[in-house]
């Protein structure tokens, strides 16, 4: 069942216990999360801009005449671009974070993005719009893969759950911004109702690029292209406000070269590894299926859809509806960063299931509300259907938003981190290029029996989270490196830190082999 794992020697987390200074007490470690957020935490805005300006514009009597009222498949093509575009990326972004490094990714997937703006601006054709729309989706998983690595391996373990929740909560900025500036625009008598939003989705590209110069890169990064003196540094740095001589960076420093240097010894970077043994099998299968969990729990049908939703439910004004888009859109980012204030203090696994339940719980009220009205005509449902909207915010963001790169960063050791982030964007992307493409044909053909799909779906989640998840709250990301390994590889990683401390090989490149001694690598010890 799921949760019965173990994590290695916790020496490090007592340390962290131990630490009684506020992160806004420390110049260094406050300096660092200000540049975190514009260049890493802020990458999600795209995301949610996109969301919800094509949402927005679906209200946008300029765009919808533009583009020859788009409806169905052809409507479902415009949005699922995104998503095909970012299919398309996901294989080769593993092979430029690992090489490149996180931050010159982040810029790299910037850059293209900010080319994909310019020709949706500029678009004057359905096709043009499409292309435009897949640029943007090819740029924004290298973004998304590298800054939530770099957010885990850059902050300090007592608040790497509460930056990894508002990287997921950034989204929400976007998407009140995108929808503000729809509903402000929609009045407007020329083209420019929808060019205007398309243009300024352009800004968090634009921060990432400027900011991205004042961030250092992961130390893990550092560590494992032999660069350790910079590694340390940087430890020293921010983790200890420059004290080279701190006890806690010393057994910080010393826990992740150790932990790298059994990662690496034996790896071969490739997609092979993914597979390589029942540990890696189990961590690959939770990555894909929360990959689809995160894009179909009915999320996708709010966030691209609400017009046609709304529509069956006899709310058809354009104003109202945008307005009801940005109240939403508001009242998520409450919630999600409220809940990003308190997940520390429930273990995953609780939060996981708490969302799934409750998940489960509001689809299955809104789909007999919906069926309700169809058949009645029941004011009443159609106020429940509204009133179910806001309430699904919150039990979605208990675990989905507010834990998933959180619980990603721990799931995967080093050495297959961008890779294990990847299989979740490439599992995602599927199951939105699949929502975008067919949730509007499947309102437009089936109504309210076309919810029901999403009940059972919700359900089977449940048991998933129930029986697959493992816990891995109040541990350092190197405590939970091997998880699924077994006893024998944590008491070698335990022992190997020892060493690393007792011998002071601070800025020693790092061996993958040492003369004379035959170490049993990871896959040997677990037998595939």
């Amino acid at each position: 069942m799921g949760g019965d794992v173990e994590a290695g020697d916790p020496l490090l987390t007592q340390y962290v216990l131990d630490d009684p200074v506020p992160w806004y007490k420390k110049p260094n470690l406050r300096y660092l999360y200000f540049v975190l957020i514009p260049t890493c935490i802020g990458v999600e805005i795209t995301s949610g801009f996109d969301s919800s300006m094509m949402n927005g514009l679906q209200g946008v009597s300029y765009w919808d005449e533009y583009f020859h009222q788009p409806r169905g498949q052809t409507l479902g093509l415009m949005s699922a671009a995104y998503s095909l575009g970012c299919i398309v990326s996901l294989p080769f972004i593993p092979l430029i974070v690992d090489r490149g490094g996180r931050r010159l990714t982040i810029v790299v997937g910037s850059c293209i993005m900010l080319i994909g703006v310019a020709l949706q601006t500029a678009a004057v054709n359905y096709v043009m719009f499409v292309l435009a729309r897949a640029t943007i989706g090819f740029g924004i998983p290298a973004c998304i893969v590298s800054a939530s690595s770099l957010i885990g391996e850059l902050s300090y373990p007592k608040e790497r759950t509460y930056l990894g929740s508002f990287f997921n909560a950034s989204w929400f900025v976007g998407a009140i911004i995108a929808a503000g500036v729809t509903y402000g625009t929609f009045s407007m008598q020329s083209n420019w109702a929808w060019r205007i939003p398309s243009v300024l989705q352009a800004a968090p590209s634009l921060l990432q690029i400027s900011f991205m110069w004042f961030l250092p890169e992961s130390p893990r990064w550092l560590l494992s292209k032999g660069r350790d003196d910079e590694a340390y540094q940087i430890l020293a740095t921010y983790h200890a406000e420059g004290d080279q001589e701190s006890e806690f960076v010393k057994t910080e420093f010393a826990q992740i070269k150790a932990t790298l240097q059994i990662e690496l010894e034996n790896s071969k970077r490739s997609w092979k590894e993914m597979i390589a043994t029942p540990g890696m099998r189990k961590r690959v299968t939770i990555a894909s299926f929360l990959g689809l969990f995160t894009q179909w729990s009915g999320n996708g049908m709010i966030s691209y859809y609400l017009k046609r939703i709304l529509a069956d439910v006899g709310i058809t004004s354009n104003k109202t509806v945008n307005q009801i888009n940005v109240a939403n859109t508001c009242w998520g980012l409450v919630n999600a960063t409220t809940l990003a204030f308190v997940v520390y203090r429930f273990k995953r696994r609780t939060m996981y299931l708490a969302c799934t339940i409750s998940l489960l719980l509001v689809y299955t009220s809104w789909t007999t509300c919906a069926a309700r009205y169809t058949v009645a005509k029941d004011s009443k449902a159609a106020h429940g259907v509204l009133a179910l909207i806001f309430i699904y915010s919150p039990a979605y963001n208990l675990g989905y938003n507010a834990l998933t790169y959180t619980f990603l960063v721990e799931l995967f050791p080093f050495a297959v981190r961008a890779r294990g982030i990847t299989i979740f964007q490439l599992f995602g992307r599927i199951a939105g290029f699949f929502n975008q493409y067919v949730n509007p044909i499947g309102i437009q053909k089936a109504g309210w029996k076309y919810y029901l799909s999403y009940v059972i779906w919700l359900a089977f989640e449940v048991c998933f989270v129930y029986f697959m998840f493992p816990e891995t709250s109040g541990r350092t990301l190197e405590e939970l490196a091997f998880i699924f390994e077994g006893k024998e590889v944590k008491k070698r990683q335990a022992k190997e830190t020892e060493q690393e401390l007792a011998n002071g090989h601070i800025g020693a490149p790092m061996a993958l082999n040492t003369p004379g001694e035959e170490k049993k690598p990871v896959s040997k010890i677990e037998k595939a």
